[in-house]
């Protein structure tokens, strides 16, 4: 049985977190911490935390984690260079996944948009379009920006040199170095994500859409069940699914 508490558990991931939780048998919630508990105070009782909390509460946990030798699980995203080196830096000590998406259809798009850049080559432009609901406070979403790097990896870019996020006014023609990320906000949508290829003559789309947070949860537990048999480092969730 593997002990997991959850920090953010007033948040809507921590919900789903928590009505998940029964589904699986080797998972047991010893702690639920949401802003103003004390995590301190019932660190020791968990084999591993699970945190959704914010992206400015992430280093501060994983920090603690860090000194009492317990496993974590991030789906915080926007943080900052400064919490990534925090992060990094616990992932010597302890062993973390740190994923901006936890769905295995999700890692699967992340697996077909590298395979795809690899086999379409340069002559085509690239686009990635999310939606979310309209209480989302980041954008574009951690999963957008992954698949705009997985993008520019494939190029041999560096992302900040080369996204272009949303067009406006007389922009000019498109570059072809360009990579274009779009964020729409409205309504419940749980996440929309789709990577655009487009050349002259034929467009390739890869798409995927979430109807509920089910799957970011049991992705989750999946992966608090494979972090605690690793040894220290940084890994998400393509180690975790074997996507490597």
């Amino acid at each position: 049985m593997t002990k997991v508490i959850i920090t953010g558990s007033k948040g809507r991931m921590g919900k789903a977190l928590l009505a998940c939780a029964p589904q699986h048998q080797e998972i047991e919630v010893v702690g639920q911490v949401d802003q103003g508990d004390d995590l301190a105070g019932i660190v020791g009782r968990c084999d591993m935390v699970i945190d959704f909390s914010s992206h400015s509460a992430t280093a501060g946990i994983a920090e603690l984690c860090a000194q009492h030798g317990k496993a974590i699980v991030i789906g915080t995203t926007g943080h900052d260079d400064t919490a990534q080196s925090r992060i990094t830096n616990y992932a010597l000590r302890i062993p973390i996944v740190l994923a901006s998406n936890f769905s295995t259809g999700v890692n699967t798009l992340f697996w077909l948009t590298r395979k795809a850049a690899e086999i379409l080559g340069p002559g085509y432009d690239l686009e990635v379009v999310e939606m979310h609901h309209r209480l989302k406070k980041d954008a574009p979403s951690g999963t957008a920006k992954s698949l705009a790097e997985i993008l520019a990896d494939v190029r041999k870019q560096q992302l900040k040199n080369v996204a272009r996020h949303g067009r406006e006014g007389l922009v000019g023609e498109r570059t072809p170095e360009e990579i274009g990320i779009h964020a729409v906000r409205g309504g419940d949508v749980v996440g929309d994500h789709t990577v655009i290829f487009a050349a002259p003559g034929e467009r390739v789309e890869l798409a995927h859409k979430a109807s509920s947070r089910e799957t970011f949860a049991n992705g989750a537990f999946r992966a608090a069940l494979w972090v605690v048999r690793q040894r220290p480092g940084l890994y998400d969730m393509q180690d975790v699914l074997g996507l490597r």
